[in-house]
């Protein structure tokens, strides 16, 4: 395995990669520490990289989107000490597969870690809970507690969870509720079936359910609601 760490700050390089040395023996590790030698570091044959937001050279996010340009098939995690949502979905939004905040624990993110090279995507519980009064986030509101099961809170409408999906979460989603299987949600989006799974579990995730079944539920409740 052979995974990048990009950061300002050596003693942060230092402790991810002896916390992402646990993932198996032998991890063969890049470390850069501005956007130049980011880079000229990374290559096509990486299975994973790390990067901070905030680091010389840096312009927004615009080095985010250079590396996604130049290597589309390796996953990007953002690892940053923003916790603003917003700049959270702005990178989940440009393809990136996680945001670990650096105010997470070590093994939190090296559990993000894991999701991310299983093929899933991880999106902080912060994001997740920053959201409007009546919003379903992990724990449904008391007042909802007799709705069916899957069902969200009748004030939770597509709107909002624009708060908490990248736009094509959201539109996976408006198609999910068309009762659309994933080949044809893909053959729509022009994505394959793969990608669909993963924008499925990140809906699973913000919809606060378990499986399909109860995502189909959520998502033509949720299409009434916005109508």
């Amino acid at each position: 395995m052979k995974i990048l760490i990009a950061d300002d700050h050596r003693l942060v390089i230092e402790a991810v990669k002896a916390k992402l040395s646990e993932l198996e023996p032998g991890i063969e590790f890049v470390l850069v520490m501005s956007v130049d030698e980011l880079l000229a570091g990374a290559t096509d044959d990486l299975d994973l990289a790390l990067i901070d937001l905030n680091m010389p050279g840096a312009d927004g996010q615009a080095h985010i989107d250079e590396i996604r340009r130049r290597h589309p098939a390796v996953p990007v995690i953002v690892l940053s000490g923003y916790e603003d949502p917003a700049i959270m979905r702005a990178a989940l939004e440009r393809g990136v597969l996680g945001f670990i905040p650096k105010a997470y624990s070590p093994e939190v993110m090296l559990s993000a870690v894991r999701l991310v090279l299983a093929g899933g995507v991880y999106v902080p519980p912060m994001m997740l809970t920053a959201l409007p009064p009546g919003i379903v986030a992990g724990v449904a509101p008391q007042a909802d507690a007799a709705r069916a099961p899957g069902a969200p809170a009748a004030s939770q409408t597509l709107e909002h969870l624009r708060n908490v999906l990248t736009e094509r979460q959201v539109e996976v989603l408006q198609l999910l509720s068309q009762g659309k299987p994933n080949k044809l949600i893909g053959r729509s989006l022009g994505i394959s079936e793969g990608t669909v799974k993963i924008h499925l579990a990140a809906i699973f995730r913000a919809l606060n359910v378990r499986n399909r079944t109860e995502a189909v539920v959520a998502a033509q409740a949720l299409t009434e609601a916005q109508a």
